[in-house]
């Protein structure tokens, strides 16, 4: 994609404004509640501010206070606070001055700042897609009337009059008259699904009765795959079981406004796509639907429109104005913001998926490569069953375990791992008896338990001392994923995405000559997602190493992957992984026992799923090709005419949505 050329202000940058700007900057000062401590600093920030050493009060700060105070007014954005602070608590950001007009909330003195709000359509499911820490849950909170809008005055906040004065002329204008005049019902499925299992008691079929307000019980827990869980009590079931829980419980209330918040975390990519379509069944002419969803794949799919969050996690966000779901995506990826002329990434995203074939891997020189197998092997864990077909990976490899959940994936990655024994073969003699390879593992497991009493700086010394004070680790590993802006955090105080991207360190510090990574994408943010597969995807080759990986997001398991395993057969029962095979082929595989197809997107490459019984989708599966129908010469064309289409002002963007969006 092009970059176009942004404004002088397009880029929020931090520190003072460049001489002879064209348009004045709007200063903004945040101060984390949860890294300042003046009680254990020399208040560095105060006694080197310069505007303090003039004798004003600019930043306002003692040994006794709970949380330093900077005027934003008498900031002269300097930015030496910043750089002497300590415990890195401060950030001074330029924002453009037409965006503080936009404001549509703030929390608090020198807190998070949200400008704009989406705008729901009835009818229709609106997409929210942005990095964690951007505003996307205080926007949801907002539309669910929990937060009023101070408009940014937060010391005088306004009455509902002026609000609706602010948003007269817009979509918004007719909805917050709904909620003035309480007419309005949210429903709220949260993003954090685990602690359901602390707050609800009770069996899921008696509690999912007592919701039924819409007399589509059973149509739901077909949808959702509930009907082995519905006798279970809430406090048993897995994530995945627990998060179609969840689903269920929204669809079956009847609200004006539905409202969900990561619905595909825990679910495999059957699941995902049948949750999406409980989601948009959802939709009726009088009320609104909105999803945030890291996911793109999945976003794609159900949404309807797309709003994209940007900004800097924890200081200010900007809500874009609604796009259609192809372009709304792309802009994401691209990091900048066509109608608004603004770049929000130095770097734009993009999907080079390998088409190799199997007899790709023989054209590698073998004699550089140290090539290793594993023997067929059973394991037998209560009812279920797991069978191992024979399979062989060489050092530079990353293989995806692909399949559905209860399947047997994280069962083969723990055998690999050696905490778990395969079942004694019948003929202790025989030449195909049980064999795992003895080699050096590192193992990321899928759930992650923090037990750790200390700093992220005090675990990463003590786990893997050699290797992340290496320069080149740092340079590939520990910054792309910015674990060096947590050194300071306590361990057990970390959230799910940080806890992630440390447990991602970690895991790839450690030496080793199998990476063993179990769902690296859980609670990750569509952009850390993408990062985090880049820089696993380096280092794998980099380092001349193989990695086996457990991934159920689609964007990232397609760029991943050179080959994939398979796992067929019936969850939590009998299940065969099938010997590794091309990325095409075993694509092909899984996705027709989904009755899936995917194309690609030719601006960016990424995967998209054609909607069922679509054109495009009948076309795929008659010529048996469920993932991406085009050869390379066919996508470098249309690559080529979707660059013409944006310089021609974008009239023929849309090139494939007739078929499989509308």
């Amino acid at each position: 994609m092009p970059v176009t050329s942004t404004k002088k202000h397009g880029k929020a940058a931090s520190g003072p404004s460049p001489a002879g700007s064209e348009e004045k900057l709007t200063r903004v000062a945040i101060v984390s509640a949860d890294r300042c401590r003046p009680r254990k600093c020399a208040l560095e920030c105060k006694r080197s501010c310069p505007v303090n050493r003039v004798g004003k009060l600019c930043i306002e700060v003692t040994h006794t206070s709970t949380i330093a105070h900077i005027s934003e007014a008498l900031c002269i954005g300097c930015g030496i606070c910043v750089r002497k602070c300590p415990f890195g608590a401060i950030q001074i950001i330029n924002l453009p001055t037409d965006l503080e007009a936009q404001t549509t909330h703030r929390y608090g003195a020198n807190a998070f700042k949200l400008h704009r709000l989406p705008m729901p359509r009835p009818g229709q499911v609106l997409g929210l897609v942005g990095g964690n820490g951007q505003g996307k849950s205080t926007a949801l909170k907002v539309l669910a009337a929990k937060i009023k809008p101070n408009l940014g005055r937060y010391k005088e906040p306004p009455d509902w009059p002026e609000i609706l004065r602010y948003f007269r002329g817009s979509e918004l204008q007719n909805y917050f008259e709904k909620v003035i005049r309480d007419d309005l019902r949210a429903v709220i499925k949260p993003q954090y699904v685990d602690n359901l299992a602390k707050a609800v008691r009770g069996k899921v079929g008696e509690l999912l009765r007592a919701r039924d307000e819409t007399g589509r019980l059973e149509e739901v827990i077909e949808a959702l795959d509930l009907h082995e869980v519905m006798d279970r009590d809430v406090a048993v079931l897995s994530g995945g079981e627990l998060q179609r829980f969840a689903i269920a419980v929204v669809c079956l209330q009847r609200a004006d406004v539905y409202m969900l918040d990561e619905p595909s975390s825990y679910l495999d990519v059957r699941q995902r796509l049948r949750a999406a379509r409980a989601i948009r069944s959802l939709c009726r002419p009088d009320n609104y639907v909105l999803v945030v969803e890291h996911d793109l794949a999945v976003l794609d799919y159900l949404s309807d429109f797309i709003c994209v969050l940007y900004g800097m996690p924890g200081a200010y966000g900007v809500v874009t104005y609604p796009f259609s779901v192809r372009e709304g995506i792309n802009v994401f990826l691209a990091g900048f913001v066509p109608t608004e002329n603004m770049r929000f990434r130095d770097a734009e995203l993009t999907f080079k998926v390998a088409e190799g074939a199997a007899e790709d891997v023989a054209a590698v020189d073998a004699d550089k490569q140290r090539r290793y197998a594993y023997s067929p092997l059973r394991k037998t864990l209560g009812k279920f069953v797991l069978e191992v077909e024979r399979g062989e990976f060489t050092d530079s490899e990353i293989i995806l375990a692909l399949g559905r959940n209860g399947t047997g994936k994280t069962t083969l990655v723990r055998i690999l791992a050696g905490l778990l024994q395969p079942d004694a073969p019948d003929d202790p003699d025989a030449t195909d008896s049980v064999q795992v390879p003895q080699l050096n593992v590192s193992y990321k497991p899928q759930k992650i338990s923090p037990s750790f009493e200390g700093t992220v700086r005090q675990l990463l010394h003590k786990r893997i001392q050699g290797t992340y004070l290496h320069p080149q680790f740092q340079t590939d590993v520990l910054k792309p994923l910015t674990v060096d802006a947590l050194f300071d955090q306590e361990v057990k105080h970390l959230s799910g995405g940080e806890l992630q991207r440390v447990a991602l360190v970690l895991a790839l510090g450690k030496p080793a000559d199998v990476y063993l990574l179990d769902e690296p994408s859980a609670y990750l943010d569509s952009e850390q997602r993408i990062v985090a597969a880049k820089v696993i995807k380096r280092f794998i080759l980099h380092a001349k190493k193989t990695a086996f990986i457990v991934e159920h997001d689609f964007i990232m398991a397609t760029y991943l992957a050179d080959r994939v395993i398979v796992f067929e057969g019936e969850p939590a029962k009998h299940a065969t992984a099938c010997a590794p095979q091309s990325l095409v082929s075993g694509m092909n595989r899984f996705l027709q026992a989904l009755d899936i197809t995917f194309r690609r997107d030719p601006t960016n490459m990424r995967p998209r799923i054609n909607k069922h019984g679509s054109v495009k989708d009948q076309e795929q599966k008659a010529s048996g090709n469920y993932f991406f129908a085009e050869t390379s010469a066919q996508l470098a064309a249309r690559q080529k005419g979707a660059r013409g289409s944006q310089h021609n002002g974008g009239a023929d963007d849309d090139d494939d949505d007739d078929d499989d969006d509308d």
